[in-house]
């Protein structure tokens, strides 16, 4: 008996599958370099799953723009992350305790119930803020708005969880222009707190004295949307370690 066309045929004589060759190579799976990597002119964050996240525990995250976007030191950028804030505030899914614009990225010290909560509030958050700086680049290019991407990559996040850790996230924040060398050039060499930063509402300054009073800034100021901290890592914990922070402290100097 003949097989038919198409069939295999076993050294026993009993019928068999045919084999299906191999047309694609199978791409991606749990290996080194698998899938797709991250955008933009620097690396960002790994795709990897975020850990767990307890309420108790502030975060430090970190988002950096496309170069398209230009500084983020400006008054008209400035004003497009603050409409984030006041969105972030009003959304109430994260809390932003504090914030510093950098020229190619924004630091923030973030509260949020569960790792979840966080990635829905920072996705609002980017959202809002990159709606806003491609208008406003818009107009100060004087042309159309800009459309495309803001933030490349995912944004780097780091739990808080030591008073030791939370003193450092809150003068690395605060204080980052310093660090950046922005206070070497007119009018910022004159300023004791960074105002393209929430360091104004911050009252732990070593400065102040035995004075509570906050730092009066430009004329025509408005400052971002912050909230205060309810995490003892961020109201109080922090303290452990000194009782203050000097607005002249430079980040990770030795």
């Amino acid at each position: 008996m003949k097989a038919r066309k198409g069939t295999v045929v076993s050294s026993t004589g009993k019928r068999a599958d045919p084999e299906q060759l191999v047309l694609f190579k199978r791409r991606g799976g749990k290996r080194r370099g698998a899938g797709r990597p991250p955008k933009g002119y620097r690396a960002g964050s790994p795709h990897e799953a975020r850990p767990v996240l307890a309420e108790r525990y502030p975060v430090h995250v970190t988002l950096r723009v496309v170069p398209a976007v230009g500084s983020l030191r400006r008054r008209a950028a400035y004003h497009a992350i603050r409409e984030a804030t006041l969105t972030a505030a009003m959304h109430g899914i994260i809390r932003i305790i504090h914030i510093s614009i950098q020229r190619t990225h924004i630091h923030l010290l973030v509260e949020a119930k569960n790792a979840q909560a966080l990635a829905v509030g920072m996705q609002s958050f980017q959202i809002s803020a990159a709606r806003h700086l491609n208008a406003a680049v818009g107009k100060m290019q004087r042309g159309p708005r800009r459309r495309g991407t803001v933030f490349p990559d995912r944004y780097h996040a780091e739990i808080i969880k030591s008073p030791t850790q939370a003193r450092r996230a809150l003068a690395y924040v605060l204080v980052n222009f310093r660090k950046h060398q922005e206070d070497r050039a007119a009018p910022m060499c004159e300023w004791k707190v960074d105002w393209f930063s929430s360091a104004a509402m911050f009252p732990g300054w070593t400065e102040y004295g035995d004075d509570g009073f906050l730092w009066r800034g430009p004329p025509t100021y408005e400052p971002l949307w912050v909230w205060r901290p309810r995490t003892w890592l961020l109201a109080e914990g922090w303290t452990k370690v000194s009782s203050t922070i000097s607005c002249r402290e430079v980040p990770s100097a030795r």
